[in-house]
């Protein structure tokens, strides 16, 4: 087991999953540390698409979790919400001591708990990662809270090349409780906007709706982009971001919280991608995205 207080020694890494958050990872520590072995599983790993974004990447594409995760000294797992657990228990069949998981799925702490102790009765270690704000634009300078009794060790090797982690604390959970709480209020917030200004679109008053929310908080951008992102953000990780919010409703049960809102969230999240859907539209077809247009196009029979 590695002393708290040393830097891990890292010569190969494994990404479980190689979504937007995997592809900036092996992107940035190519950069950073180009000595580094770099490879990944994805659950697409045998479709053309993934073959060649790893090609791009120059890393390995792994065709099977367990190919991946050996002789791995980090692993960072970074898929859906919904397959996190699961990935945590696998994986943990194929680690030992010398190896490190760190979890960045935004799932309750009570999910994180379960994976770590998956993790530790095999010998390996488990590190809670709360990302804290989207990875783009920041990247690896993206804000995250750290967890675990290997926390601070992992702390000093991830900072050392170029991220912007920091140790809440030894404990796993509690650095995921403060990412699943802050979600019940970002992610709330996207669904409230979603909601608001597609009933205003059709009233045709969302320029009078706009002007109110500007004069009540003109510092947030309301007569701005503000709408454009977070309207996007639904399309464009509606189906991700009900994932999470389904744990954070198992995070507000779990202390007795009675969930009503964020239950509605997940609704709004996963509800404006299902109108796409049946609409045949995705996020792709709607960049530049421009919320109004957006709305028209899953609106315009009524």
């Amino acid at each position: 087991m590695a002393t708290p207080d040393l830097e891990l020694n890292v010569r190969r890494v494994a990404l479980i999953g190689l979504g937007e958050v995997g592809t900036i990872l092996a992107t940035d520590l190519k950069a950073n540390y180009p000595e580094l072995a770099i490879v990944a599983f994805d659950l697409l790993h045998d479709k053309p698409a993934m073959q060649q974004k790893a090609q791009d990447l120059s890393i390995r594409l792994a065709t099977s979790l367990s190919q991946a995760v050996e002789e791995s000294q980090l692993i960072f797992s970074a898929v859906t919400a919904a397959q996190a657990l699961s990935v945590a228990e696998q994986a943990a069949t194929l680690i030992g001591r010398g190896q490190t998981f760190l979890d960045l799925n935004s799932v309750s702490p009570n999910t994180k708990r379960q994976a770590a102790e998956f993790i530790s009765r095999h010998g390996g270690e488990y590190v809670d990662v709360a990302v804290m704000a989207p990875f783009p634009p920041a990247r690896l300078k993206t804000p995250l809270l750290l967890g675990g009794k290997q926390a601070q060790a992992t702390r000093l090797w991830l900072n050392a090349r170029g991220f912007n982690s920091q140790v809440h604390s030894t404990e796993v959970g509690e650095a995921s409780a403060i990412k699943m709480c802050r979600s019940v209020m970002i992610k709330g917030l996207e669904a409230l906007t979603t909601e608001c200004l597609s009933a205003a679109r059709q009233y045709g008053v969302e320029k009078e709706v706009l002007a109110s929310l500007h004069a009540s908080f003109p510092s947030l951008g309301w007569d701005d982009k503000l709408p454009h992102y977070l309207i996007s953000r639904v399309a464009e990780h509606g189906k991700r971001r009900a994932e999470e919010m389904r744990e954070v409703v198992k995070t507000l049960e779990d202390v007795g919280v009675v969930p009503h809102q964020s239950k509605a969230t997940v609704e709004t999240q996963q509800g404006f991608i299902d109108a796409l859907t049946a609409h045949s539209l995705s996020y792709r077809d709607l960049v530049p995205f421009d919320w109004e247009k957006t709305v028209d196009r899953l609106y315009k029979s009524h």
